[in-house]
């Protein structure tokens, strides 16, 4: 059986004569005894009430999600990896290997609604076997291979959406082979409505052959959000901010045909203005509002030095005027002036002024800095050498990426759970030179063939330490290793006390702090505050994370209280689902 992407429906009239016919059968069956039939009947019934419109496709089991099942998800430090060159921060990032969809699972209990931003650059599906499905490559003669994409991005994107907070925004890059089914995958998970745009991104400035003829020099880059989310600005480049080359009291500003786009919807916004010959000056003549024939009717006529200015354009269309009569004369003296047209005709201009220092991004990204291979292959290159990965992203694509998707907020958390060469955690450095900002990204890949350690994590400590090549951009960022419980291996209570030596970098995750830091704590029992007490080692103004099942008496209260210690609850949804489940 091939896959199928957009399946054929049947008509509203087959489907309710189809179920109708079917519900004959189960009472049949209920007649006849026949109870073993009924599940299948009601199964079919489902099946007949599925979606009418929308994505369809053979779904596929992962191993990784069968594990789940029996193995739970934990994460383990490797405390060689630990960078910790940011002094003037107690923050620290995250790069999580392992599985994503395990690391998705694990952050579903410690960042449920807590991300700013997803940034992700999936496999692409080409065929050219560099994804690989339970294990095996996926190439282009399989005949499943959309169908196990879409399964594989179905249940990551599904957990993505949980993790956005209210204004969060979900950036996902792709190319031609994908995109139209990420495309509708996308608006079924987070709502068509939630579509923030689509961004077409000349990354290939040189061409990619392809077997049609055509040369491929883009990618897309997919914004959604959810219902609050607002997509930010980016800033002006040189020539944008080159076109503001006058100046006046009031600061830049360049000239602008005071002739607006719009058609003639508000007719009060179509009248006449008298400018002088010359160019030395206009002026809004005596005039009345006819309510009868809907426009302006002269009072007087213009003087012989004068012509009478409407807002016609080139093709003889009626446009409006930008301001409303009133608005034209608070601002003439200081906003507006006479310039000649391209006509060489003299007209009335007003003074464009930048009222932000970014603008709204366009839908199609050019610029010379988006090339994957100058700004993402070769940079990569100058940090840990050549050869280590393929295709990595442009610093500058993904850098504006995350400026659109985050606004002008710089205390954010970044989740990139396709790191790869870690671009991702890179343009957060590079961001936070810039502004002073205080982001924060968690960044998630697999080890295959050593990117984790030998790519990822490296670029990172390049960065962070710096290079001859590259200033120095510190960092703080923990290395997590994606581990298992068996359940199995652990009946009864007996689960819960093996998973609470596991909790330690659930904290450190969900708060972005190192557990060694002395002003932070962690007490799991009765036993380990006692002990903390009694030995001094309680730090004032400090944090302790705390078990909510330990208790504490009054005395211990009062010292905590003296210290000014701050308690902060572990919270016991943690493994709550994995203890209930078993």
């Amino acid at each position: 059986m091939s896959e199928s992407i957009f399946n054929d429906r049947p008509n509203k009239n087959e489907k309710a004569d189809s179920i109708a016919y079917v519900k004959t059968l189960i009472e049949k069956a209920r007649d006849e005894a026949r109870e073993d039939d009924i599940p299948k009947l009601e199964k079919l019934i489902q099946m007949l009430n599925t979606k009418k419109y929308g994505l369809v496709w053979e779904e596929h089991a992962e191993k990784v999600e069968e594990e789940m099942k029996t193995k739970i998800p934990i994460f383990v430090e490797d405390e060689s990896k630990k960078i910790n060159d940011n002094t003037d921060s107690e923050y620290f990032n995250f790069l999580l290997e392992g599985d994503n969809l395990h690391s998705l699972h694990i952050l579903e209990k410690t960042h449920l609604g807590k991300i700013d931003v997803i940034y992700i650059d999936p496999p692409y599906n080409t065929g050219a076997k560099n994804w690989k499905y339970n294990n095996d490559f996926v190439d282009s003669k399989d005949e499943f291979k959309h169908s196990k994409w879409l399964s594989f991005m179905n249940s990551r994107l599904s957990i993505a959406k949980n993790l956005l907070n209210d204004t969060g925004i979900i950036v996902l890059t792709i190319d031609d082979y994908e995109i139209e089914n990420i495309t509708f995958l996308m608006n079924e998970i987070f709502g068509e409505k939630n579509r923030l745009g689509t961004v077409v991104i000349k990354n290939n400035p040189q061409g990619r052959s392809s077997v049609t003829g055509f040369q491929i020099s883009h990618e897309y880059a997919l914004f959604y959000g959810k219902a609050n989310s607002k997509i930010g600005r980016l800033p002006r480049n040189e020539n944008q901010v080159g076109r503001y080359n006058n100046k006046d009291q009031f600061g830049l500003f360049e000239w602008r045909n005071f002739r607006a786009q719009y058609s003639s919807e508000s007719p009060k916004m179509v009248y006449p203005i008298f400018v002088m010959k010359d160019g030395s000056d206009f002026r809004i003549p005596k005039m009345k509002w006819n309510e009868e024939s809907t426009c302006w009717d002269l009072e007087e006529q213009p003087n012989e030095d004068e012509l009478v200015s409407l807002p016609i354009d080139n093709d003889g269309r009626t446009r409006t005027w930008k301001w409303s009569i009133d608005t034209v004369i608070k601002n003439k003296k200081n906003e507006m002036g006479v310039r000649l047209d391209r006509n060489k005709i003299p007209s009335v201009y007003y003074k464009g002024r930048m009222k932000t220092e970014g603008m709204l991004p366009y839908t199609y990204w050019d610029d010379p800095k988006y090339s994957a291979s100058t700004f993402g292959a070769n940079l990569l290159s100058d940090l840990i050498g050549r050869g280590k990965f393929n295709y990595p992203k442009s610093l500058y694509a993904v850098e504006d990426c995350i400026r659109v998707a985050s606004g002008d907020k710089k205390d954010i958390l970044v989740l990139d759970f396709f790191a790869g060469s870690g671009t991702t955690g890179h343009a957060i450095a590079e961001l936070n030179k810039e502004d002073g900002g205080n982001r924060r990204y968690i960044l998630a890949t697999n080890n295959e063939n050593n990117i984790a350690e030998e790519v990822t994590y490296e670029r990172i400590k390049k960065v962070s330490l710096g290079t001859e090549k590259y200033e120095a951009h510190p960092m703080n960022l923990k290395y997590y290793k994606t581990d298992y419980v068996v359940k199995d291996e652990f009946p009864d209570v007996s689960l819960e006390y093996e998973l609470l030596k596991y909790v330690t970098p659930l904290v450190e995750l969900e708060f972005g702090i190192d557990i060694t830091n002395p002003k932070v704590q962690i007490v799991l029992n009765e036993e380990q505050l006692e002990s903390l007490i009694d030995n001094k080692e309680l730090i004032s103004n400090s944090t302790i994370f705390m078990h909510p099942d330990v208790f504490r008496d009054d005395k211990q209260n009062q010292v905590l209280q003296d210290l000014q210690i701050k308690i902060q609850e572990i919270p016991n949804y943690f493994f709550g689902s994995e203890l209930w489940s078993k």
